[in-house]
């Protein structure tokens, strides 16, 4: 039987990518859904995205764009760097970026320019890397960048009666749009949690990786986690985002 995955954010952390890969041993037949946020914080941002262009290659793979790749994708198509992504991890990913040569920044900046905003599976399950505004789901987004910013979908879940249930009418309609919804963008470790969070139909599955957590795969289908372990261990005498 076919698995997917979700996985949540990496943040430059190529060798816990690597770590939950194997783990997974990925068959022709499953499908890994990326929820965005590939690089800045640890030292390898364009090994990650070189690996998982590779990974493009063995299985279905869905790539997310999540707030920090939009940052990178400017600066590698000729946007002068915005101080503030350099605050938040933009310095290890312009320095990961200094060993590429020319022709591989052009075939990595198509890979950003490829990616998804939002996705949407058979099982109407959504998968983005924060959230959205819209109560008419995210196709009607006035504000695009709600994709990769938005945090009030999360909180609302968070604020829910965990005895309402999708059926009833005071359970919000953004999110009785759809079965399921995946997302990253808000570390779990700022709850004290180290695995997936789950509230009312949303799954948050940012466990800290570029910070102090691990990196996380969900199987969908049984819910069964699997994670890297401890980035910072993985990464001795950098901080990655811990700044």
């Amino acid at each position: 039987m076919s698995r997917t995955f979700a996985i949540g954010d990496i943040h430059g952390a190529y060798k816990a990518l690597h770590q939950i890969i194997e783990k997974i041993h990925p068959l022709p037949g499953d499908r890994l859904i990326f929820l965005g946020d590939y690089v800045d914080g640890w030292s390898q941002s364009a090994e990650t995205i070189a690996y998982m262009m590779e990974l493009e290659q063995r299985c279905t793979c869905i790539f997310l764009r999540g707030n920090h790749d939009a940052w990178c994708e400017s600066w590698l198509a000729g946007e002068p760097a915005s101080e503030l992504w350099l605050q938040h991890g933009g310095k290890a990913t312009v320095a990961s970026y200094e060993k590429l040569l020319p022709e591989a920044r052009k075939a990595h900046l198509a890979f950003y320019r490829r990616m998804r905003q939002f996705y949407t599976d058979e099982h109407n399950r959504l998968y983005i890397h924060a959230g959205f505004a819209s109560m008419h789901g995210p196709d009607y987004e006035r504000y695009q960048y709600n994709y990769m910013w938005d945090r009030t979908l999360w909180e609302m879940a968070l604020s829910l009666d965990p005895k309402l249930s999708t059926t009833d009418i005071l359970y919000p309609k953004r999110l009785r749009l759809f079965s399921e919804i995946f997302i990253g963008h808000t570390p779990t470790i700022n709850y004290g949690q180290f695995m997936p969070m789950h509230a009312g139909n949303v799954w948050n599955v940012d466990t800290g990786a570029g910070f102090n957590g691990r990196l996380t795969a969900l199987d969908l289908r049984t819910k069964e986690c699997i994670q890297s372990d401890t980035v910072q261990y993985l990464y001795p005498g950098e901080k990655g985002r811990n700044t």
